[in-house]
């Protein structure tokens, strides 16, 4: 015993046998097996060593495995009930990479047949892992009859043995169904929970089947609260895919609500979570599920608690007015030992809370946020954030106990979600910028995080200009010149170059700070501040919104692409940066589906992904094997997915539209999905519209079943007639079809046939050619068009087939392709006039500003102002409204 409890105690420590082995070591060990007598006590250790180190991620040679392998085989001799339970498992690991495991086939099925119960059930599981589909009829009568053993362990062995074999054999598996089902009367719970497993998995892909079992199993009274709750998951699963099953007169809803009434916790907890998930669940419906978890909410097990809540969290997302009722319980548990229940209880209460319960719940968990870890805390700031876009009058409470929450010590992810929920409101809402930025300057005063710095300064160098007293901000930028690092110092000198361009009363103090910066020590600092001391000086409002205020914005990845080819290819005309692609503009679903992934993340604490790189940049690469394509210049933009074919056809089309500066490239996905077919050379052939000329295309060679391949066509865009630049295209899939053996995928003879396939006809749109821009000043970009050489044109219109300026709004946003400017996609509640600000960029680089008025009359009327340098572009717009 002595011994015993400093083994365990060396283990705490950390000091285990196991923890520097080498396979070399082991597999020398291992050579015990071989001996004469097999000695149990010397053996067990060995074998133990040898399948930690296979777990652990050492890798056997096959020649190695082998070897291992026919000396353990030797162990059998052995009666020792551990070392024979031990030489199972060895079997299990090995059997996927030595060869010739077939050889202990008879000595598995002796001891799964035999009297000895505690051999059977590990048997059965070893010797299924090394049967393969030709050998399971050998021993299939076994099988039948250990499914239906006595012994529980034996058949619930069998039973998930049958489960993985149905994957090798499931015509095999299929016949066993009649023991399952016997099985499934079994008194014994994991029996019953297992034999359901695997009939579900046998009759899953048989609709009607399916519906037989659950009618079954639904009036018979499963003793297995396992079983149970997988029969709530089959039954909600029907639910959801029939459409006539729904509501509370279904019979699968009505056993589903029946479960709330189990005496099983687990049971009522799975019913209550499947009401709540089914898509068409109503209030109404959903109240007895919600009284079942707010009984949890109170429970004396943290489980059920934890569970009830996370549930409730979910819930409150589609149905915040019905966990409403829930409220008081869930401010109960805000105080809860259980730091991840508090923090789920504070996040659903911050979901559902109402906008007069906003100050008490802020003081309620005041003293709570300050507890707990940065992990919970980033959720907490997650839900404010949601909280604040919910109730905007709100933002003065929400800003000041984010700004609390700020001074308090924590890592810059923690730091970072406070900074980018405070930056959400200030965008969202105009009201909240002043304090909002307020509450950042007397932040970056003592921040520690240079990335969290450079990003705030940005953001007063965007917003500050625009308040009431810009000059207040000067100061704190002023601040990071003094005290902070190069890049800080950096990013404080464009801020301070945006309120010069801004703000002419601040011109001259402007003027004298940047030249101060000017004496910086670091080459990036004085570079800026003399970059734009230079363009302040000349005081040039054209030149100010093009080279401080609204810069082009980039794609970095792209430019620096751009400055390798130039360089490598040197030529006498100088590097043109309107030919570098432009970097991309989320859409607004995008930028929702961007935060909501966020959330989510954060919530089960994974790392926050960066935002990935534009369509353009990841086609790029891949268009790169079309010959001749870097001929076309740049790729200007990539159109969403459009498909030219139902899903469920013999052949699945879609494109992918690729807009150069003067050339079109169609990229058609292609998915064949006939078994019994081979398509080779297989191309979409054509028909343009006027003024399109087809120049190259380029086949797929080879199309198998179910594999997808590329073709492409590339067409050059109407010289001098932009109007006919918006058309549609005929399309027809052509190929070569050879017949194959459906099993192997190979031709049966060399020769083929030709053959074609009718494809949707294919639209080339407007949006195809212009990409969205974001314009950091709207308003000067259009008065500076005003005075430039600007082609301007005016329609109006009748859009009587809107009924709401909110959806006029997005419609003609995502009709033209172009980025609503300073927040006017959001229509304020009750307004019956608005005004759209869009901008955006047509191939070849000229700009494009668009000021659509709207009013709500009978239907939505439109009166649309289009600026282009192109007059061309102007009139292309607003005839394609028309």
């Amino acid at each position: 015993m002595n011994s015993f409890k400093r083994d365990k105690k060396e283990e705490e420590d950390g000091g285990s046998q196991f923890l520097n082995l080498e396979k070399t070591t082991v597999l020398q060990e291992a050579r015990i097996f071989n001996e004469t007598s097999v000695n149990p006590r010397k053996c067990t250790p060995v074998l133990t060593k040898l399948l930690y180190a296979i777990n652990q991620g050492e890798t056997l040679s096959p020649k190695e495995a082998t070897d291992v392998f026919f000396a353990m085989t030797k162990l059998f001799q052995s009666k020792d009930a551990v070392l024979r339970r031990m030489v199972y498992l060895g079997i299990k690991e090995l059997s996927s990479i030595a060869e010739d495991v077939i050889i202990v086939t008879s000595s598995l099925t002796k001891d799964m047949t035999g009297k000895e119960d505690t051999y059977r059930a590990a048997a059965i599981r070893a010797l299924c892992s090394i049967t393969d589909a030709t050998m399971l009829q050998a021993i299939e009568r076994y099988m039948k009859q250990a499914i239906v053993d006595r012994n529980p362990a034996v058949s619930s062995a069998a039973l998930v043995s049958s489960l993985h074999m149905s994957k090798l054999a499931p015509d095999v598996v299929k016949r066993w169904v009649n023991e399952a089902q016997e099985a499934v009367n079994s008194d014994n719970i994991m029996v019953q929970y297992h034999a359901l497993g695997l009939l579900y998995h046998i009759r899953k892909s048989d609709r009607l089947a399916v519906t037989k079992l659950v009618a079954r199993l639904t009036r018979m009274s499963l003793k297995s609260p396992y079983a149970v709750c997988m029969l709530i998951r089959i039954t909600a699963k029907l639910l959801e895919e029939d459409d006539e099953a729904g509501g509370n007169d279904s019979p699968y809803f009505s056993f589903i609500e029946s479960c709330l009434r189990h005496k099983s916790e687990m049971v009522v907890y799975e019913a209550a979570h499947a009401i709540v998930n089914l898509k068409r669940t109503t209030s109404r419906e959903l109240v007895p599920a919600l009284s079942v978890l707010q009984l949890f909410c109170g429970s004396a097990k943290a489980t059920l608690r934890f569970a009830a809540v996370r549930t409730l969290n979910q819930v409150a997302i589609s149905h915040p007015a019905a966990v409403t009722a829930c409220n008081l319980d869930l401010e109960n548990l805000i105080t809860d030992s259980n730091r991840s229940i508090a923090t789920l209880a504070i996040t659903t209460l911050l979901k559902t809370g109402a906008e007069s319960s906003v100050d008490r719940l802020m003081k309620q968990i005041a003293t709570f946020v300050s507890e707990i870890s940065d992990e919970f805390k980033v959720i907490v700031v997650q839900a404010i954030r949601a909280l604040a876009l919910k109730f905007p009058r709100k933002h003065n409470v929400l800003m000041n106990f984010l700004s609390a929450m700020l001074r308090d010590e924590g890592g810059l992810e923690y730091k970072a979600s406070i900074a980018d929920t405070i930056i959400t409101i200030i965008e969202d809402n105009p009201e909240a910028k002043e304090s909002g930025l307020a509450h950042l300057c007397e932040f970056i005063e003592d921040c520690e995080h240079v990335s969290l710095a450079v990003r705030i300064l940005h953001l007063l160098g965007k917003e500050g200009p625009k308040t009431k007293q810009p000059s207040r901000y000067i100061r704190f930028i002023y601040n990071r010149v003094i005290l902070e690092c190069p890049s800080i110092r950096a990013a404080a000198v464009s801020a301070m170059a945006q309120f010069g361009a801004s703000c002419p009363d601040l011109l001259e103090n402007i003027q004298v700070l940047l030249a101060r910066c000017q004496m910086d020590s670091d080459d990036e600092v004085r570079d800026r501040a003399t970059y734009y001391s230079n363009i302040l000086a000349r005081q040039d409002k054209a030149l100010c919104n093009s080279y401080i205020l609204d810069p082009l914005q980039l794609s970095i990845m792209a430019l620096e692409r751009s400055l390798k080819e130039y360089l490598q290819n040197p030529e006498d005309r100088p590097f043109d940066i309107k030919s570098v692609p432009l970097a991309s503009v989320p859409t607004p679903e995008e930028k929702e589906m961007k935060h909501k992934t966020e959330g989510m993340l954060v919530t089960q604490g994974g790392p926050v992904k960066p935002p990935p790189v534009s369509r353009e940049e990841n086609f790029a690469e891949k268009l790169s094997i079309i010959p001749g394509i870097q001929q076309l210049g740049p790729l200007f933009k990539s159109s969403d997915v459009v498909e030219l074919t139902e899903s469920e056809t013999e052949y699945f089309v879609r494109c992918i539209k690729h807009s150069f500066n003067n050339h079109l490239v169609l990229q058609f996905d292609c998915l064949n999905t006939l078994s019994d077919q081979l398509l080779e050379q297989v191309r979409v052939q054509l028909e343009p519209s006027e003024g399109y000329r087809l120049l190259a295309e380029v086949p797929c060679p080879r199309l198998p079943y179910n594999e997808s391949g590329s073709c492409y066509a590339v067409l050059q865009f109407p010289e001098d007639d932009l109007p006919n630049s918006v058309g549609t295209f005929g399309a027809v899939l052509k190929f070569v079809v050879k017949d194959c053996d459906p099993a192997t995928g190979l031709p049966d003879t060399d020769e083929g046939y030709d053959d074609e396939y009718m494809l949707e006809d294919l639209e080339i749109t407007l949006g195809d050619q212009i990409r969205r821009v974001t314009r950091a000043n709207w308003a000067a970009a259009w008065e500076e068009a005003a005075t430039a050489e600007y082609a301007e044109m005016e329609d109006t219109y009748s859009l009587s087939s809107m009924h709401t300026l909110e959806e006029a709004v997005q419609s003609i946003a995502s009709f033209l392709g172009l980025q609503p400017a300073e927040r006017t996609d959001r229509v304020p509640e009750g307004k019956t006039v608005h005004t759209l600000l869009l901008s955006g960029m047509f191939r070849g680089g000229a700009d494009i500003l668009v000021r659509a008025k709207l009013a709500l009359t009978d239907g939505v009327t439109m009166q649309l102002t289009v600026r282009s340098p192109d007059p061309a572009i102007a009139e292309l717009i607003t005839s394609a409204v028309g």
